[in-house]
């Protein structure tokens, strides 16, 4: 095999696994929400605080966490969100082909991640199996501003512990807790996406395409907020991973804008 065959190889293994990584984060992180908040289930009589149902983004945080610590994280870092693998592009640690090749097989995942969804039946239904929409009674740009706020948030947070050595190994424990501050104190602006793809994969099964691009334009621009704040920590961040920092054997995802 020649060393662009190998390459060619070598990137579609990356965009299978992002891809396979993105499915399970919407199928298991929105079979928590829908298990959470759907109508009929046990927990609307187990734990009737709609507040502490909301600390649910802990176990969303923990499905996020444990594909970063899964073998699908060692080969393809784990990105599983355009808004991270924007971050990582703007960094200049992937080119913009890599780039463009996670997005498509994250959206290429959440669709088919989101079909087995529509097992939870009526009580996915009541939910529109986890899609994210504006909150009632307030204004598009309180939503599009809550998105802004929560990315920011998860990408500076990306940046701080990657991008010092001594909290690094603990990257992947960085969501349960941060996700579930973000959804208790922000879903009801706009459902504490963050995630384009995340937004994208139930959207197609329920029909829900309110305010779509809120959930681009918002993740997006929180990104490339955060990048820009934290430009000097950028430069330390060695690899586009959030965890298996040791195992890019073929450097593609290393500092490589140009090279291929």
């Amino acid at each position: 095999m020649s060393q662009d065959q190998a390459s060619r190889e070598h990137r579609r293994q990356l965009y299978l696994s992002e891809a396979i990584g993105t499915a399970l984060l919407v199928l298991g992180g929105l079979s928590v929400v829908i298990f959470m908040f759907g109508s009929g289930s046990p927990m609307e009589r187990l734990l009737p605080s709609v507040v502490l149902r909301r600390m649910a983004g802990f176990l969303f945080g923990c499905v996020g966490g444990s594909i970063a610590l899964s073998q699908v994280g060692k080969v393809s870092g784990a990105h599983i969100n355009p808004a991270v693998t924007l971050g990582f592009w703007l960094m200049q640690k992937l080119d913009a082909r890599t780039a463009l090749g996670y997005v498509c097989a994250q959206l290429v995942g959440a669709a088919l991640g989101s079909l087995p969804l529509l097992a939870w039946g009526a009580m996915g239904r009541s939910v529109d199996f986890g899609a994210t929409v504006p909150g009632e009674g307030y204004m598009t740009m309180d939503a599009l501003l809550g998105e802004v706020v929560t990315t920011f948030t998860l990408v500076t947070g990306l940046c701080i512990f990657i991008g010092f050595r001594g909290l690094r190994r603990f990257t992947p424990f960085l969501m349960p807790p941060l996700y579930a501050v973000m959804v208790t104190l922000e879903t009801a602006l706009s459902g504490t996406s963050t995630n384009p793809a995340r937004t994208f994969g139930p959207a197609l099964i329920s029909g829900r395409w309110d305010g779509w691009w809120i959930y681009w334009v918002g993740p997006l621009a929180g990104t490339l907020a955060a990048i820009l704040v934290c430009s000097s920590l950028a430069r330390r961040i060695e690899v586009a991973k959030l965890y298996h920092f040791d195992s890019d054997r073929r450097r593609i995802l290393h500092r490589m804008a140009g090279s291929h």
